[in-house]
């Protein structure tokens, strides 16, 4: 098995143009959960209006991942984390990376050749996550620093949390322009000549 590296967040842009494609990482530290279409569009409203995020976002590591959170005794809770899929927020994330200069983005499913361009400008990562990780990411859980926009349901609010050793993460986009997600797409592609010729032969053998 690779080795696990750790990241210390907030990460620079140094830290974060050596990471490469396929190296396997791990989180400890502050950041944000964005896991709803609701929840993008309200930031790319912020954004176009120049007013100021309830939580800081800008340089930050911002996950697609869904939680459910509560309140007792004045405290809130994240009863669990687990990741949604990010190509969902395809149209959102270009200007978003750019507008405050994400370092790392994370969930699963990748994101396209756009949001990849954004990254290789501005310095940042795509992170893909197991989807079947739920319990071993819910027990990374530290804190709950603080929680926005309390008018959405919870899954859609903006959430920061505090976290240790929250992974496997895998650097699926760098911010070199390298994608794991290009490289399965152009094997597919490749594959399905033959496959659609093994189809073919095998509805031709098939009596009628």
């Amino acid at each position: 098995m690779s080795e696990i590296r750790t990241l210390h967040l907030p990460v620079d842009e140094a830290t974060v143009r050596s990471l490469k494609v396929g190296e396997m990482v791990e989180l400890s530290g502050d950041l944000v959960l964005i896991g709803g279409m609701p929840t993008h569009e309200r930031l790319l409203e912020f954004l176009a209006s120049g007013e100021v995020l309830p939580i800081e976002m800008r340089n930050a590591a911002v996950l697609h991942f869904g939680g459910y959170n509560i309140e007792e005794d004045g405290q809130v809770k994240l009863l669990y984390l687990n990741p949604t899929t990010s190509s969902r927020f395809n149209p959102y994330m270009p200007t978003l990376i750019r507008g405050f200069g994400l370092r790392i983005v994370g969930g699963k499913g990748g994101l396209d050749a756009a949001s990849a361009a954004a990254m290789q400008e501005t310095g940042c990562v795509y992170l893909s996550f197991p989807g079947g990780g739920c319990t071993l990411f819910t027990n990374a859980i530290r804190e709950v620093v603080s929680v926005a926009w309390k008018d959405l349901i919870v899954h859609y609010r903006l959430v920061k949390l505090r976290v240790e050793g929250l992974g496997p993460g895998t650097v699926a986009i760098d911010a070199h322009g390298h994608s794991l997600y290009d490289g399965l797409q152009t094997a597919a592609a490749d594959r399905l000549p033959e496959i659609m010729r093994g189809l073919n032969a095998a509805r031709t053998a098939t009596p009628q």
